[in-house]
């Protein structure tokens, strides 16, 4: 049988940069990817923003590892040439009953450290955006877009500088903890060949494959399984170029922050996501979806031509929290919660992942290492 170090299971954004910051720190590492290509899930399915920390409760994980995670991120874009733009975004009020709804955002988002929204008026915001319809905005400066796949391609190139390797079309069918270790079972979806590996850590990075993986494990304790929801979000583009060179955000909805309309970095105009709540992984786009578009954007976006919205695709968030809760935190579980040392399983990273994933992996790589001692 095979034994290696550390494995991380999932070669999304958040297993890449997990793997890159385990290797960094001299640990054997292998990366178990059931797909035939990196990044195929919920790390190519978003909207490829950098957040800035606005939304989330104060102390929360996604508040703390959101912060930290977007300015290493933008320095680590900086210092690998990751195409990259500091674009800024303004959070909108279309009518006055909306607008304490702003206060109560840069409040709550100040209590987490972020210092730079500002509020604007109607006619600021619209010296900005002229095309733009509110009342009041708040001014996010810190909020950017990113080439997702470069940032993907980056971190997998200083996992294998590093030593670390890639195994694609591998799944994990089961496992076991076994004698102070872990044995997987795998499949080569590819040739259908099986093997065990072990190791003596593994970071389940599935994404919205965790939960199940976690599952699978003989020896983990079931209490320990969160319930896990898909939150299916669809995007729609518009032809051509729109006239706004910001982000432009709603106040948010329940399950999500509302039909938002954000830029690629060519400039291509993106709106969504909706919530839409599925039991099945189903990317297909519902063009019937968009005329409920049309409204939610006339808001803010009054000029918006009829037909004019096309399917583009669509994201399914691995949420732990179902319509009408309330919105749940990352979960980072590891041996002081369930009991098996050099588990750490990631549960219900979903936004703001991407901007988290380099602030995430050094949280993973310091509770591994400080089990280590």
């Amino acid at each position: 049988m095979e034994q290696i170090n550390c494995i991380v299971a999932g070669a999304g954004v958040i297993g890449l940069a997990i793997a890159r910051a385990m290797a960094a720190r001299g640990f054997d590492t292998l990366i178990l990817e059931a797909a035939d290509a990196i990044g195929t899930g919920t790390s190519s399915r978003n909207s490829e923003v950098i957040h800035a920390g606005i939304y989330y409760p104060q102390g929360s994980l996604k508040a703390r590892l959101c912060i930290a995670g977007r300015d290493m991120l933008y320095r680590y874009s900086t210092e690998r040439s990751i195409p990259h733009r500091r674009s800024g975004k303004l959070i909108v009020a279309t009518d006055e009953t909306q607008e304490p709804v702003l206060a109560k955002i840069r409040a709550g988002a100040a209590a987490c450290g972020v210092e730079d929204l500002r509020f604007l008026s109607a006619a600021e915001a619209q010296a900005l955006e002229p095309a733009l319809h509110c009342t009041k905005a708040l001014l996010s400066l810190s909020t950017g877009i990113i080439d997702s796949h470069g940032l993907m391609l980056a971190l997998l190139g200083d996992v294998e500088e590093s030593g670390a390797m890639l195994s694609l079309n591998t799944r994990i069918v089961s496992g076991r903890v076994d004698a102070g270790r872990i044995v997987l079972q795998t499949v080569d979806t590819a040739s259908g060949e099986d093997f065990e590996i072990a190791t003596s850590r593994l970071v389940n990075a599935a994404g919205l494959g965790a939960v199940a993986l976690a599952g699978s494990l003989e020896g983990f304790d079931r209490q320990f399984l969160p319930t896990l929801r898909y939150a299916k979000g669809n995007y729609f583009s518009v032809a051509g170029r729109t006239p706004f060179s910001r982000l432009v955000y709603p106040v948010p909805e329940p399950g999500g922050l509302g039909v938002h309309l954000t830029l690629d970095l060519g400039g291509t105009a993106r709106f969504g996501p909706d919530v839409e709540w599925t039991d099945t992984l189903d990317y297909r786009v519902d063009p019937a979806r968009g005329e409920c578009f049309y409204a939610a954007i006339r808001r803010y976006w009054p000029e918006l031509p009829d037909g004019s919205l096309q399917p583009a695709y669509s994201g399914i968030r691995p949420k732990l929290s179902g319509p009408g809760e309330a919105n749940s935190d990352f979960v980072i579980q590891h041996a002081a919660t369930h009991g098996v040392a050099g588990l750490v399983n990631l549960f219900g990273i979903e936004s703001p992942g991407l901007t988290s994933s380099l602030a995430i992996a050094e949280h993973v790589a310091h509770i591994l290492a400080l089990e280590q001692r």
